[in-house]
């Protein structure tokens, strides 16, 4: 019989936990508060650990093994307990795997450490933007909320604490959902599938049943947040969705097949699970950030996963006008003779690309490029062919997007963000929009995308100044 996490961290049990970024400290904490023994495997380098961290685990006898994962400590382990960002398919893991040790993430955790019903938000995109949102329509509502997971505060923080919440609110990554474990969460979310992470998955296929496990132990009483627009996630509700175990809501552009939450008009319709479909609440969106695409449709997810949390719909239309975007997600830097400039360095893949040049109604300057994740940028040609003026590319992935797209609009190739920003200002037209939306990872020249995006924005200040 398969032993629980409560039975397998009990007092004195050595679990190796791997991966010494936030999560993986975080999760040190957690699981020395249970007094079990912890080792850990970092794949960096010791001397890149900060001093105060490596003294603390030195003070609580954590054994830290450093520059790779050794199959000697793993498979030495009781319980392994691995960070998001590190691959199953390491030798180690393997190794560890094939000795019977399990290998959890933190939201494995949570069937017996986590005392508070979850609203789980999943998708390639959005999901940071949703989550944040939900926790606000929640918060307005007078819930006391924790939201975290992949976003911000690691769940193992909210496990070590005192759990007083209402209602935990997490952003969770296709890595979580590998390694979850029995986790089921009260409410599950899932956005929208396109291509991403290939580099890390062996096939598309294989990335999408990734992000539909979220719903894999849900039962009845539980609720399941659809976006119908998604093909992927259409033929899902076709076929195995249609006999799930808990409720299905699906929301999406228009009110086809009787979908839960539409637009129309400027305003979100919604009908709560339980609600009258033949008067649904009406959210004016016309004044929040939410008037456009794909923000518009992200707010629909957010709302029907909010009132089934029991958030009120007057608390719901009050938090929508005063949300604040998150940082570098298709937000307003400035405007600089006649043209505008938008920081959606978080569009790390070719769907998030995609949205962002669909809530475009201007011609774009697009700048694109970085360190490639392995998808086809077949996607993008209609958007490329309708809506870009010329594209401005940098980064290591510049020749493969440019050959994707010859012939379709003018392309130039810069060396840094800041020839990038200057060559997109001489190639736009008073009226145009310059929009930074990399389809690619930041690490070649970026330490993440947020550096990236600061320096875009940085450049676009400049400009303007010198512009002044």
């Amino acid at each position: 019989m398969r032993k629980s996490c409560k039975e397998m961290l009990c007092e004195g049990a050595h679990v190796v936990v791997v991966g010494l970024g936030a999560s993986g400290v975080s999760a040190v904490k957690f699981l020395l508060g249970l007094g079990v023994k912890v080792s850990v495997s970092e794949g960096g380098r010791r001397e890149n650990l900060e001093g105060d961290l490596v003294r603390w685990l030195q003070e609580k006898g954590v054994y830290v093994e450093t520059g790779g994962h050794t199959s000697e400590l793993l498979t030495s382990a009781d319980c392994v307990l691995i960070s998001p960002g590190v691959p199953l398919g390491i030798a180690a893991l393997m190794a560890a795997r094939a000795k019977g040790i399990p290998v959890l993430g933190e939201l494995a955790l949570a069937p017996d450490f986590l005392r508070t019903p979850v609203v789980a938000v999943t998708g390639t995109n959005g999901k940071s933007t949703v989550t944040t949102l939900i926790g606000e329509l929640l918060a307005a509502s007078g819930k006391k909320v924790f939201v975290g997971g992949n976003i911000g505060v690691p769940l193992t923080d909210y496990l070590a604490g005192d759990q007083e919440c209402e209602v935990a609110v997490l952003e969770v990554s296709s890595y979580q959902l590998d390694s979850a474990g029995e986790f089921r969460p009260r409410v599950g979310v899932l956005l929208n599938i396109t291509p991403d992470h290939l580099d890390r998955y062996e096939s598309y296929d294989a990335y999408a049943a990734s992000k539909l496990s979220l719903f894999r132990r849900q039962q009845n009483g539980d609720l399941a947040v659809v976006n119908g627009d998604d093909p992927l996630l259409a033929e899902w509700l076709a076929g195995e969705g249609s006999g799930w175990g808990g409720l299905v809501q699906v929301y999406g552009r228009t009110r086809e097949g009787g979908r839960s939450a539409w637009l129309q008009g400027g305003t979100a319709f919604v009908v709560p699970a339980g609600g009258d479909a033949g008067n649904p609440e009406r959210y004016l969106l016309a004044q929040t950030p939410f008037a456009n695409a794909p923000n518009d449709e992200n707010v629909l997810a957010a709302i029907l996963a909010a009132r089934a949390m029991g958030a009120s719909a007057e608390a719901i239309a009050a938090a929508l006008a005063g949300f604040q975007p998150l940082a570098h997600r298709l937000a307003f830097v400035a405007e600089v003779d006649g043209v505008r400039y938008y920081d959606d360095s978080k569009a790390t893949n070719i769907g998030a690309v995609f949205s962002a040049l669909s809530g475009m109604s201007q011609p774009v300057v697009l700048i694109a490029g970085g360190r490639d994740k392995g998808a086809s940028y077949d996607l993008l040609l209609p958007q490329v062919r309708e809506k870009v003026r010329a594209l401005v590319l940098i980064g290591e992935a510049k020749e493969k997007i440019a050959a994707a797209f010859a012939g379709l609009c003018e392309i130039v190739f810069a060396t840094g963000m800041v020839e990038a920003v200057e060559t997109a200002s001489r190639l736009a037209r008073r009226g145009d929009v310059v929009l930074l939306s990399p389809a690619c990872a930041s690490f070649d020249m970026f330490r993440s995308y947020g550096h990236r995006g600061e320096v875009f924005c940085q450049a676009v200040q400049g400009l303007a100044g010198h512009r002044g």
